[in-house]
Formats: structure tokens, C-alpha cells, sequence
């Protein structure tokens, strides 16, 4: 620790990276100390570009490969986000180094890997956590206490959700390569709609699930394509089912509605939320009255505004993430329920892509 604030590495100059370069700025309780990359002028204009836009005091030290940053005496935290095909290895050494790590989605490209990674995090006395973002939000903390009331929902019975983006035609992305991003579509964005199932089931497993691979694609050097379009299943005990839709071929849309016995509520925006200050939501309660000759459908509609900005804040999701990690690491013990989280949805991405590969239309999660 420095001052009291966790010092952070970023393992790999990614795009999002940028983002969370800025998160942790925001965070108060954390800062980089060094940046790596195979290449170390690509971490030398990373770390000027960062800095010119969210500087901190002192800059983060460059490096040009992943073992400096691994064994650097200065860094506490490593932020992986690295393609999924090469996470396993530099969380198994991260670990072993003593380093706690905020690994991106989907963890792995196996149970069998990330059950591996868990482990050896354990087994080190390190933290571990996804990167999903949303479940930092203040906004389920309202979600929940609507859910929870009774009243506006009632009893859940149907939870859907869709997450996806229209790739360009010639999508040479790592997203397209089976030996970087083995899960494709169902690991990049299927990964959000599984989290928001759990999180709305408090972490129950579903007893049985399902898939459907509807498309798929390759750049020119992949091995084998990829999901470019997926649908799933889950159904949980007590009658509750959650269906979830992800692609790259389809417009961007990030929505999910939560049914239950008395409305539904409804988020437009569950993984990002939409540019701008309000993060909202609305519970729905339709009516359908009759009166002599006519037929009318009323709505009553209920907004409710979260009081959190939106992106790139200092209240925002991203920026939760990285100071609640901190602050876990500043106590001095670790959150269990973080890796069982990444881990539960691990298992249930991946049996929901057996199912779509074996023809077997229900699956029981392992």
C-alpha cells in the first residue's frame, strides 16, 4: 500500500483498460503504478495518452512485458484484460506472485480454467474478481428494494434481457478468433444477462439450461468460428425462468425486464447506462378495463431516478468497482462471494453452449 490506496497494475494496454485507467483515478482509494505491454512503446503512449485525460501525481511506469508487471515490488492489484484465451495463465502467475486481480469476462474459456484460477487464488490469499460493472451500481441496491417490497413486482416469475452490437461486415476483431475469445458472443455479452439472472435470483442456480446457437463467424486466421448469435434458458426452482438474447449481428440494445405476479420492471440500459447524469428505472402496471363498448389497456408507469452519474464519475459503476475492491483489501480479508459469483456464472455461459452444441435442450449446470 501507498498512503493508504492500493496500487494497481494494468496487464495489457486494451481499449476498456482506458476506461478503468480512469475508474481507478476516480476511486479515491487506488492508483496505477505501472502499465505492461509485449511492446514497450505501446505502453509508453498508453500511459501519456491516460495521463493527458485522468493524470495522476506521480505516472505509472511503463513496462514492455507481462512478467515486470507480475513480480514489480509496487504494484498490490493487477487488472487483467487480456483476451479471454490468455487469462488463466497470467491469473496463475498474478496469484502465485501475491498479486490480488480483477479479471475481465468471460474468465475463461472453461469451468475446468476458472474453477483453476479461483483456486489458486484462494490457495495465495489474493482477491479475486470479474469485471462486470453493473452489479457495482447503485441502481440494484434500488432494484432490489422494489423487488424485495412485494407490491410493485410481486413474485417474479420471468426475468429476460437481450445484450448486443452490430459488428462491422468484416469483423477481423479478436471477438471473431476461437483460440482468443473461445465463447464469442455468448462470453461477451451473454456473460451481463447470466450475472443480472443470478443477481435478481440472489445467486441461486437455475436447476436446468438451455441454448440455441443461431449464428456464427470467423476472421480469416481463426481456428474455428465462433457464436455471433445466441440464445439461452435458465429455469430456476419456484417456477421462475429467465431467457436472454446476445449478438454481434443485431443493433446495440442492453435492456432487461424483471415479471412478476403484479408488473414488471423495466431497465433500458442494465449494462451501461445510457450518456448523461440519470440512471432510472420503471416499474409497469398495466390494467385492461373494459367499460360497456369499450376496451382499453391503462398503463401506470413509475420512474425512478437513481441518484449516480453515469460514466466516468466519481459515484459511476466503473468507479465502485475498483474502490469497493480496495476498500475489501484495506480490511485486511477477502470477499468469497466474489469468485463464486464469477464461477457460478462460468457454468452456467458454458453449459448453456453445451446444450446449443449437443442438441440436448436442458442441461443441469456443473
Amino acid at each position: 500500500m501507498n498512503n493508504t490506496k492500493l496500487r494497481w497494475g494494468i496487464l495489457g494496454a486494451a481499449e476498456i483498460a482506458r476506461k478503468n485507467w480512469q475508474a481507478i483515478r476516480n476511486s479515491g482509494n487506488g492508483l496505477v503504478t505501472a502499465v505492461a505491454s509485449r511492446d514497450l512503446e505501446r505502453s509508453r503512449r498508453f500511459i501519456k495518452d491516460c495521463q493527458s485525460e485522468a493524470p495522476f501525481e506521480v505516472q505509472p511506469e511503463p513496462l514492455g512485458n507481462y512478467e515486470a508487471l507480475v513480480g514489480h515490488k509496487n504494484v498490490d492489484a493487477i487488472y487483467i484484460p487480456l483476451p479471454t484465451g490468455l487469462r488463466k495463465t497470467w491469473v496463475l502467475r498474478a496469484a502465485a506472485a501475491g498479486k490480488h486481480i480483477v479479471c475481465e469476462k468471460p474468465c475463461g474459456g472453461s469451468v475446468a480454467d476458472v474453477e483453476e484460477m479461483v483456486e489458486a487464488c484462494r490457495r495465495h490469499n489474493v482477491q479475486f474478481m470479474d469485471g462486470v460493472m453493473f452489479v457495482h451500481s447503485r441502481r440494484l441496491d434500488r432494484i432490489r428494494e422494489v423487488l424485495t417490497d412485494r407490491v410493485s413486482v410481486g413474485d417474479i416469475k420471468r426475468i429476460t434481457s437481450a445484450f448486443s452490437f452490430r459488428a462491422p461486415d468484416e469483423f477481423n476483431n479478436i471477438r471473431a478468433h476461437s483460440e482468443l475469445e473461445p465463447l464469442g458472443c455468448l462470453g461477451d455479452l451473454g456473460w451481463y444477462c447470466v450475472c443480472l439472472a443470478l443477481w435478481i435470483m440472489n445467486w441461486q442456480m437455475p436447476r436446468r439450461v438451455s441454448g440455441r446457437l443461431l449464428a456464427q463467424l470467423a476472421r480469416q486466421d481463426s481456428p474455428a468460428p465462433v457464436p455471433a448469435e445466441f440464445s439461452g434458458e435458465l429455469e430456476f426452482e419456484g417456477g421462475v425462468s429467465a431467457g436472454f438474447y446476445c449478438s454481434f449481428l443485431n443493433a446495440h440494445q442492453q435492456w432487461a425486464t424483471i415479471s412478476g405476479t403484479k408488473g414488471y420492471l423495466k431497465i433500458p440500459d442494465f449494462v451501461l447506462p445510457f450518456s448523461g447524469n440519470e440512471i432510472a428505472f420503471d416499474i409497469v402496471c398495466s390494467e385492461y378495463v373494459v367499460r360497456g363498448c369499450d376496451f382499453n389497456m391503462v398503463e401506470g408507469r413509475q420512474r425512478i431516478v437513481v441518484p449516480e452519474h453515469s460514466n466516468s464519475d466519481a459515484a459511476a459503476q466503473e468507479t465502485n468497482l475498483f474502490r469497493n475492491f480496495a476498500s475489501q483489501i484495506q480490511t485486511g480479508s477477502l470477499n468469497s462471494s466474489w469468485p463464486e459469483v464469477a464461477l457460478k456464472t462460468q457454468r452456467i455461459v458454458n453449459a448453456c453452449l453445451d446444450s446449443a452444441i449437443s442438441g440436448n435442450p436442458r442441461i443441469e449446470p456443473r
